[in-house]
């Protein structure tokens, strides 16, 4: 183990960064992202307190501000999932329902920036790092909607389409898609993502900060040890699940009748159901993983 390596991202995310005295680390990204400063106020309550390596969920909320006093929720989130997509946008709603009161005026209803880091594939892209954000285009005339004068004044003098600073946006940042030479603030993040590495004497917001703080070689010998459990589950399971991949490819191949793939991909999801219990994975990622309900996992 060289000074130099340092801590997965996803464990220190669930272990580390929701410390204050280590905020600088996500404030730097979250800058470098969102392309303003910001600082982070506190760590809401999220699913990211469960302490199990075979843990469903890895999402974190946080309430920000940024330089302008501007107060918003980020929500970062890191876990394989079969439904992904359907997970975020739940993720991003639950944030907001769960930070404003009942009967709390709708005006009061924060913005949320969803973050993804994925360290799986995830769609057919090129890029590393995908933006997505809500807007209202004309059918016919293929306008923007904006809001009026008035509108404008009264929500907000940056806001120009309608929904810009309401609507969640979103980050997919696709950690196995990055093969660049790291020239900008963004790609030397995704560096440091994928390979672990921060060129020195760094100048991207946040880097510096996990440069100092996310070194194994500063962790005590019990958290080098949880740590390194961790990542040999996550290689693992990474291994299992390519195989089970991989044998389902194969079997989809050889069976040429629509009716026999049909039952060729229960059997098989059958199959990667038992061997992923015996192996110790929770009910629910079994069910996630297979496509099984989990009503049938829990009866095999």
């Amino acid at each position: 183990m060289r000074d130099t390596d340092y801590i997965r991202f996803d464990w220190a995310i669930k272990r580390l960064l929701r410390d204050k005295a280590n905020f600088g680390i996500l404030e730097g990204l979250f800058t470098v992202l969102l392309g303003r400063k910001v600082e982070i106020v506190e760590v809401l309550e999220s699913e990211s307190n469960q302490q199990t390596l075979d843990d469903k969920f890895n999402r974190v909320d946080m309430m920000v501000k940024a330089e302008d006093g501007e107060l918003f929720i980020v929500e970062v989130q890191l876990t394989r999932d079969l439904y992904f997509m359907q997970r975020i946008l739940y993720g991003t709603s639950k944030a907001i329902t769960e930070h404003i009161r009942l009967g709390e005026s709708y005006k009061n209803v924060k913005k949320v920036y969803s973050i993804n880091i994925l360290y799986f594939d995830l769609g057919t892209g090129k890029d590393f790092l995908y933006h997505g954000t809500t807007t209202f285009k004309g059918v016919f005339q293929k306008d923007v909607l904006e809001v009026n004068k008035r509108e404008k004044e009264y929500f907000d003098k940056e806001m120009a389409a309608v929904g810009k600073n309401i609507f969640p946006e979103y980050y997919l940042i696709r950690v196995n898609q990055f093969n660049e030479v790291a020239k900008t603030p963004i790609e030397e993040w995704l560096d440091f993502l994928k390979n672990g590495k921060i060129k020195e004497n760094t100048t991207t917001p946040g880097l510096k900060e996990a440069e100092e703080k996310l070194r194994i070689a500063t962790m005590s010998e019990k958290e080098r040890k949880e740590y390194f459990a961790h990542v040999d589950a996550i290689m693992s399971q990474n291994d299992t699940i390519e195989t089970y991949k991989k044998e389902g490819r194969d079997e989809g191949e050889a069976i040429g009748l629509a009716r026999g793939r049909a039952e060729g991909a229960q059997a098989k999801a059958l199959e990667m159901a038992k061997k992923m219990l015996a192996k110790g994975f929770d009910k629910q990622t079994v069910a996630d993983l297979s496509g099984l309900p989990l009503e049938k996992v829990e009866k095999i």
